[in-house]
């Protein structure tokens, strides 16, 4: 009796509703489509974002909120972001996808203005509702009397993902131009500038900023030879994960650069910033890794419930990694309301302050999901849906019979 309840057919109902929602994304899936090359993209963001939301804090001190972050004083933590730092894999995934993508429409017979315009659509939508609500958001506090500090390192901390954005849109639209680019060409650039940077101490102070492109070029044409057909080897992703970690231990031990593959504020060197040697190094690295886990990816992912996870993070991609920073700043800013709360307000000083940012991450992860639910439209565009008056003053049709 109690079966038929609808208490009871409650859970079944669930159940059915998540396994008619793992047959609609498997099914809008193309064929065609390398499941690893999802899945790699769907675990470096959100490696990214549990990263960040481990490596940044929001103390409040002197009546406002600053940012710091727990490498400065505990270097323990350090070899954790060379594994969670894993924006080389996102360029590796974009350098792949956009290559295939142009390949597709080339043969297509589309326009490169016409390709290049439905990829940065996708790309760059998203951004404009995070600006807006910033720009809104930073009005009102100043306007409430918050102190400038606190506005000031909010929105910092808020619109830092879209440096990343803007770069992946500028190689994007390069991709005609660096799609059978060698890797070493961009590499050989990263160690110059660092040469000249570090080594010698010569050359101007904005010369760094030409790693900007060059350091974040080397994966994305890694992605480009990859789609292309090459890499497919195991020797070649194991001379890249060996070589590269052995590069970056060398220039950490005995060049001088930070540990942190993440950035700390107020170091001497960042790392991601404009990228270092030891960044791309490590991201040769990381992308090595990616592919020798190509194989069993694409196992993985042939099982339903897996593959409708990755296709989920990958629809709304953008925007979680527009996002989970602003995620994090309004939870800390509206707990400040219940005082200092540990993990969240105090200082990053101590592995128990490790403990209780473990425990918040539940809390950014809500807070991050209301985020999806409000602005995730902005990514996948506006839903077309058949005209009703169109629909209805269509003339019926008509059998054959009465024609």
């Amino acid at each position: 009796m109690t079966e038929h309840t609808p208490r009871a057919r409650a859970p079944r109902r669930v159940l059915d509703a998540l396994r008619a929602a793992v047959r609609r994304l498997d099914t809008a899936t193309p064929a065609s489509r390398d499941r690893a090359v999802d899945a790699l993209r769907a675990l470096a963001i959100l490696g990214v974002v549990l990263g960040h939301w481990l490596v940044t804090a929001l103390v409040a001190r002197d009546g406002a909120l600053r940012t710091e972050s727990p490498l400065r004083n505990q270097p323990w933590p350090a070899p954790v972001s060379w594994l969670f730092q894993a924006l080389a894999v996102l360029f590796l995934a974009g350098g792949h996808a956009a290559t295939r993508s142009l390949a597709a429409s080339q043969a297509r017979g589309d326009s490169y203005g016409r390709w290049l315009r439905a990829r940065l659509t996708r790309l760059l939508r998203p951004v404009a509702a995070l600006a807006a609500l910033w720009s809104v958001t930073a009005a009102v506090l100043l306007l409430g009397g918050t102190p400038a500090a606190t506005v000031h390192s909010l929105v910092e901390l808020a619109l830092s993902p879209l440096w990343f954005l803007l770069v992946l849109a500028a190689l994007t639209a390069a991709t005609p131009l660096v799609t059978r680019l060698s890797p070493l060409w961009p590499l050989a650039v990263v160690l110059h500038v660092d040469l000249l940077r570090y080594g010698l101490h010569l050359g101007p102070s904005w010369l760094g900023w030409t790693n900007l492109a060059a350091g974040w070029l080397v994966p994305y044409t890694l992605g480009a030879a990859w789609a292309r057909g090459e890499l497919r080897s195991r020797r070649a992703a194991l001379v890249l994960l060996l070589g590269g970690t052995a590069a970056t231990a060398f220039l950490v031990g005995c060049a001088g650069y930070p540990a942190s593959m993440a950035g700390v504020p107020d170091g001497a060197v960042s790392h991601p910033n404009p990228p270092t040697l030891a960044a791309v190094t490590c991201g040769l690295a990381q992308c090595g890794l990616a592919l020798l886990l190509r194989d069993r990816l694409r196992r993985a992912t042939a099982r339903p419930p897996v593959r409708a996870a990755v296709a989920l993070v990958n629809l709304s991609a953008t925007t979680i990694f527009l996002w989970h920073q602003t995620a994090l700043a309004a939870t800390t800013a509206t707990g400040l309301m219940a005082g200092r709360l540990p993990g969240l307000h105090t200082a990053p000083d101590s592995p128990l302050w490790v403990a209780y940012r473990l425990a918040w991450l539940p809390v950014f992860a809500l807070a991050l999901a209301l985020c999806l639910a409000a602005f995730r439209h902005h990514e996948r565009g506006p839903r077309r849906r058949p005209s009703r008056v169109v629909h209805r003053h269509l003339p019926p049709t008509k059998s054959p019979h009465h024609a």
